[in-house]
């Protein structure tokens, strides 16, 4: 970094001496986003100046924590919103291909990282099967159609399907105990579906970070003010980032700013002033878990296991059996509880959703407001549940679930993003999305889901969109090649290369 000296006239008269910190990239939020760009740059480019900002004591506290993120590891198997039915009632698998392909995407950077000794996979990633299961005639037929339109991509050719109770008792048989012999039930499988914890994933890539020159971080600290600087034909932005423990202010002069800081990003977003960011908003949803605290049904259920959300609830409200690694240790939880909140951080201020209401993104609110009044209601409704309308709820999976066995704890904030829309004035979106200035000097990652588990994409997708011109550099192209082998290649068209980094990926992080 290059420290210059400026001078700032003061009231009285007198001038005083500011120091003025020089970048390349400064990142904002130390999550899994933040901290897989910051590898990335660092790989194709070692002498990037690099300053990475957390508010809080540590990195991956918030979104990315492992209680606070889904860790599935988003990859399509399990999860039934990403294979919606078209106006025909015919199964639509695009979406799903596309992120178990993104998911592949990541799977083979953190392989690299693996083999070169800059991760331990043990500490972050482990092999869970990922299950859909559902109760009904009606849906049991949309998973067996559903399978069928999957099983027959190269993607999905590891999926299987049963609705015969000796198969589904040996792939989830805590959830089989108790259940009525006349119950019609069906399942599908992937073996070799994972539990990814992303607060683990996030601290080896910042501790590797923080062996690597030119790389700073600084905790305890956030960006007070935002500012785009125009400098002859250069566009860079000054930022001024306060120590909260102190109350001490730092300027730093950046060439590129990336906003990746969760519910964070929005404010900041809005105050950088750029048009690509008009109409944007945000909804606040919060989530809450049941978690076991029962040793043996932890230990007799090891598998992820999704449903079909209730009528009138956000995608991120899929109900889920899910076996999680937290610490060491294996866990298992059950939900998520969709709640309202007004929140757009775990830890921050209830006045965050009515800081993000302005001119430029009013229309956009009211329009996505008033149709979907049946959302608000729904998460309204489940923050007034009580522990037993909670295990109800856990019952449709586990028959015998008893209530001293599972406790409440919250899980982590979600902001899904509000945008203009011609014909509704705005409209809810569920996915994740990057925003960019036209210069490619600032992006934001907003949203949620699949989130932490396409990192890797979306990273790429930013360098793609503010680094273009050195993206098509010789050099930065072999250099991700090498750490991505299916880079600029498509794994949901070349079944021959994907065949050839699946069995690497998986042999390498023993996901086999």
């Amino acid at each position: 970094m290059i420290v210059r000296l400026t001078s700032r006239r003061l009231n009285t008269g007198e001038s005083q001496t500011m120091a003025t910190t020089d970048l390349d990239v400064l990142l904002v939020g130390g999550g899994i986003m933040s901290a897989t760009l910051a590898v990335l740059l660092h790989r194709l480019d070692p002498s990037l100046h690099i300053c990475m900002v957390e508010q809080l004591d540590d990195v991956a506290l918030e979104s990315s924590d492992a209680l606070n993120n889904a860790g599935t590891g988003h990859a399509g198997y399990c999860e039934l919103n990403y294979t919606p039915k078209d106006k025909h009632g015919e199964i639509q698998i695009r979406r799903a291909l596309e992120i178990n392909a993104a998911f592949e995407v990541s799977l083979q950077c953190w392989t690299s990282l693996v083999k070169e000794g800059v991760l331990n996979a043990a500490d972050f990633i482990q092999r869970v099967p990922h299950l859909s299961a559902v109760w009904g005639e009606k849906d049991a037929a949309f998973l067996r159609k559903r399978f069928d339109a999957l099983q027959a991509h190269p993607l999905f050719a590891d999926m299987q399907w049963s609705d015969q109770a000796s198969t589904l008792n040996d792939w989830m048989p805590l959830m089989m105990a108790g259940r009525q012999s006349t119950e019609k039930m069906s399942a599908t499988r992937v073996a070799h579906g994972s539990d990814v914890n992303f607060g683990a994933l996030t601290r080896q890539l910042v501790a590797y970070l923080k062996t690597r020159p030119n790389f700073t971080l600084l905790t305890q600290s956030r960006v007070s003010k935002l500012k785009q600087q125009q400098h002859r034909e250069q566009t860079s932005w000054q930022v001024h980032i306060q120590h909260q423990p102190s109350g001490q202010s730092q300027t730093y002069q950046s060439k590129f700013v990336f906003l990746g800081a969760g519910g964070g990003a929005l404010p900041l977003l809005q105050q950088s002033g750029i048009p690509e960011a008009h109409g944007y908003g945000g909804f606040p949803v919060s989530g809450q878990w049941l978690i076991c605290n029962n040793a043996k049904l932890i230990n007799t259920h090891h598998a992820k296991v999704y449903s079909q959300a209730a009528v009138g609830a956000p995608p991120m409200s899929v109900p889920h059996l899910d076996t999680r690694m937290i610490q060491g240790q294996p866990a298992l939880l059950f939900g998520p509880y969709a709640g309202f909140t007004t929140r757009f951080l775990k830890q921050g201020s209830r006045f965050d959703l009515a800081k993000s209401v302005k001119l430029k993104n009013l229309k956009s609110l009211l329009g996505a407001g008033r149709h979907n009044m049946d959302l608000t209601k729904y998460l309204i409704k489940e923050v007034f549940q009580s522990h037993e309308q909670r295990m109800a709820s856990l019952r449709v999976f586990l028959p015998d679930a008893r209530s001293e066995d599972w406790q409440l704890a919250h899980a982590g904030q979600r902001v899904q993003i509000i945008k203009r829309c011609h014909q509704h004035w705005g409209k809810l979106e569920f996915g994740t999305e990057i925003v960019a200035s036209s210069d490619g000097s600032l992006a934001a990652l907003l949203g949620a889901s699949p989130g932490a588990s396409v990192s890797v994409k979306a990273m790429l997708d930013v360098l793609q969109r503010c680094f273009a011109s050195r993206m098509q550099s010789k050099e930065w192209q072999e250099s991700l090649k090498a750490l991505i082998p299916s880079f600029g290649e498509s794994l949901i068209d070349d079944a021959t290369l994907l065949a050839r980094v699946r069995s690497d990926t998986l042999s390498t992080l023993n996901l086999g």
